[in-house]
């Protein structure tokens, strides 16, 4: 069967490309003499994890407790929820996966969150496994002041239930970067950064066994990895999308695809194609070395991309595709970010 047989719209894996990409990120981390915990939030595909543990990966990294059930149903064992968990109900779900021999780590920032695990936790045979998120400086969640992680070290000593398992952060102020020089410096200050609460840690008695870093723009370029961080991140290397070929300077990297049909040319220069939002994403990257045109580019066509996107519609103004394209003709989209298109 052809690809261009298939029903659309359908997402298109290249598996030599998808292959070329697992096998590069698990050397670097080889040459760096650390591990690699690959965030599978990306592809969302057990079948891959499964290769990237193949590799030698020490392990996945999941955004919620839904994706870790999912992962440890398809024998993924080792397992990080790079995310705070709230709620008994999570909690309780997570407490059933240790029961079932999946080591399973998530994440806190704070004690109410240490103390919910507590009382979920209590009387377990294993206890909540919990890493420590670091505010690096994409202003998300995260420890940001060095009391509030001290007071939340006070916590999890305070919770028999409760074990720290390690540290970790995401670097996502590397996405808009406006070079790689400073791509690099922004990954630097975020890896001292989580050293330096790790260190912490450890004068208390409670060294991490885990200190976790990455992102996708930041492990690209062969960086030297700062001596303390222990594992790396990163998640959209996988598949990779539009942003993240303009880092690297090339779409060759690029495995993920999204086969559209040509549904209507309603003007001289307007196309529209049969898939929208729910299939693409509303996000576009404007800012820094990921920026990318539009809100997916089209594959083969330079200099064409989709300006605006519906819940089943996506919108191109070029009269050159126009011109070039008939009703039923079939395009491939490179995705501007893949993780939501997964």
């Amino acid at each position: 069967m052809k690809y261009t047989e298939l029903d659309t719209p359908s997402l298109l894996i290249d598996r030599a490309i998808l292959e070329r990409n697992l096998r590069f990120m698990q050397d670097y981390a080889d040459r760096q003499g650390v591990k690699l915990r690959p965030h599978t939030k990306t592809h969302k595909m057990p079948a891959i994890a499964l290769m990237q543990m193949e590799l030698g990966a020490a392990g996945i990294a999941v955004a919620k407790v839904g994706e870790a059930e999912v992962m440890a149903e398809h024998g993924l064992r080792n397992i990080l929820i790079a995310n705070e968990i709230v709620g008994d109900v999570k909690l309780r779900r997570i407490r059933a996966l240790a029961e079932r021999g999946v080591d399973i780590v998530f994440g806190v920032d704070c004690p109410e969150q240490v103390e919910a695990a507590q009382k979920v936790f209590e009387g377990a045979s294993i206890p909540a496994q919990v890493s420590i998120e670091i505010e690096v400086g994409e202003n998300r969640s995260g420890i940001i002041e060095e009391a509030d992680f001290h007071a939340l070290l006070d916590s999890i000593a305070a919770c028999p239930d409760v074990h720290l398992r390690g540290l970790f952060s995401h670097d996502g102020n590397s996405y808009t970067a406006p070079d790689i020089e400073a791509c690099h410096a922004i990954a630097t200050a975020a890896m001292e950064r989580t050293v330096h609460f790790a260190r912490i840690a450890e004068e208390r008695g409670m060294k991490p066994e885990v200190v976790s870093f990455g992102s996708t723009p930041s492990l690209m370029h062969g960086f030297d990895i700062v001596p303390g961080i222990t594992e790396l991140r990163p998640g959209t290397y996988v598949l990779m999308d539009a942003s993240q070929a303009n880092v690297i300077g090339t779409q060759e990297r690029c495995a993920a695809t999204v086969l559209a049909t040509v549904m209507s040319r309603p003007t001289a220069e307007r196309v529209i194609l049969d898939v929208g939002a729910k299939g693409l994403t509303m996000q576009q990257r404007s800012q820094g070395i990921c920026s990318a045109p539009g809100k997916g580019i089209i594959k083969d066509w330079p200099g064409v991309s989709i300006n605006d996107v519906y819940d089943e519609h996506a919108i191109i103004y070029s009269r050159e595709f126009r011109d070039g394209t008939r009703i039923g003709d079939k395009v491939r989209i490179i995705p501007v970010h893949i993780c939501p298109v997964c």
